[in-house]
């Protein structure tokens, strides 16, 4: 343990708001991206892989360095992901080309990824009694409000001045120099201990008694993942080239709405059963794309902006209601596989679909190809609904018999 002596208050607030500027440094290239292919003149395949290799890369990361802190300690961690990150924000200042702004997007993947479970840990170890309650949502909400703050900035930097690359970039890369310098003088909340070596292996386990209910959240992951993805990865190019709208703050207004819903929605749904949380957020994420399709189909921009507020809500309740209810089947020993699984869905969720979708806009046509992406998210939905109302009727009905045996 450190001897600092910086106050718990002030490490739990300063470490909770370096989480979320990592998301907001990872929501900063959406509108950017959209800029630099019209600068560049790459094609719309290149801009989704751009975005998307930023989901693959944490997700290894994750996979392979998720339990790290729990034999390093959590500042070496924490301190080795911020510089990977700061690293990451010099590329996105100096790229002069989209192979670069590639190899940055990795960078900063691998550093989200590793510094992740370490910060969740950190911010909830730092925090005093009286927050600990907080702690939890706090970290989620970074990571969705965090994504959709970043684009939004970003978005506002891009419609204000000539220079916003250079501006959003020496801002973050300048911040994560700021937060090295913090965590270096947060006190250490973690204990060394053997076995980093084999930590390093990848290890995604479902516990036998958490399978069931892990099956079953597959087609909500799917489905809650795709929706923001599609702002994130996609809504660049539908609004430059099938709305016509080249602004910077349209585009991040845009890809901000849903993430913001999400931050919001998951302190509200927290407060709610997790199963009916996860219903009710299923609902919306299914009224939220199909409100989108009309949007896009009608050229209507403002419909638009409201499934993105209906969808995002939903999926700040599905997986938030998804990690409540898997989380007591697993015993301590086993929740860091666990986790490692529901993320590996909830990744290849949010990366793998934009790829396809990216490469298949040129053969298909853009909205012929979002009209399916769309599609795959209204059937995943319907699924998700049909299996956790079956999970709902079964629960409902064994407590039921459980009550009239006693």
């Amino acid at each position: 343990m450190s001897t600092t002596t910086m106050r718990p208050s002030v490490a739990f607030a300063g470490t909770a708001g370096i989480f979320a500027v990592f998301f907001l440094a990872a929501g900063a290239p959406t509108p950017l991206l959209g800029l630099r292919q019209q600068q560049w003149g790459f094609s719309a395949g290149l801009l989704t892989i751009a975005f998307s290799v930023y989901a693959v890369a944490l997700l290894v990361a994750l996979l392979v360095g998720g339990s790290l802190s729990d034999h390093l300690g959590r500042r070496p961690v924490l301190l080795g992901a911020l510089v990977v990150e700061t690293v990451s924000m010099v590329g996105f200042l100096l790229a002069p080309s989209i192979g670069w702004l590639i190899v940055a997007r990795v960078l900063q993947g691998v550093a989200t990824g590793l510094g992740t479970s370490a910060f969740s840990a950190a911010i909830a170890e730092h925090a005093p009694a009286h927050l600990k309650k907080l702690a939890g949502g706090l970290s989620a909400a970074s990571v969705a409000g965090g994504l959709g703050l970043g684009a939004l900035l970003t978005g506002a930097a891009i419609q204000l001045t000539d220079s916003a690359n250079t501006i959003v970039f020496a801002a973050l890369t300048a911040l994560m120099l700021a937060a090295i310098v913090f965590v270096l003088a947060t006190p250490e909340t973690g204990v060394r201990r053997p076995g980093a070596r084999r930590s390093l292996a990848p290890t995604i386990a479902v516990p036998t008694a958490a399978r069931g209910e892990f099956l079953a959240s597959i087609p909500v992951h799917v489905a809650g993942w795709m929706f923001p993805a599609f702002f994130l990865g996609l809504s660049p190019a539908v609004l430059r080239l099938h709305f016509g709208l080249h602004g910077g703050l349209v585009t991040g207004f845009t890809a901000f709405v849903g993430p913001f819903a999400a931050a919001v929605a998951g302190f509200v749904f927290a407060r709610h059963d997790p199963r009916r949380g996860t219903l009710l957020g299923l609902g919306l994420v299914l009224l939220g794309m199909i409100v989108v399709f009309a949007g896009v189909t009608a050229t209507v921009l403002p419909l638009v902006w409201v499934g993105a507020l209906l969808g995002g809500a939903g999926f700040g309740g599905t997986f938030g209601g998804q990690v409540r209810l898997i989380a007591p089947h697993a015993g301590a020993h086993q929740r860091a596989s666990l986790f490692s699984a529901v993320y590996t869905v909830a990744y290849l969720a949010f990366g793998v679909p934009v790829v396809i979708a990216g490469q298949l806009a040129p053969r298909w046509g853009l909205v012929p190809t979002f009209d399916s992406y769309a599609a795959v998210v209204v059937i995943l939905a319907l699924l998700g609904l049909a299996v956790q109302g079956a999970r709902a009727i079964r629960q409902g009905q064994e407590s039921e018999t459980l009550t009239v045996l006693s």
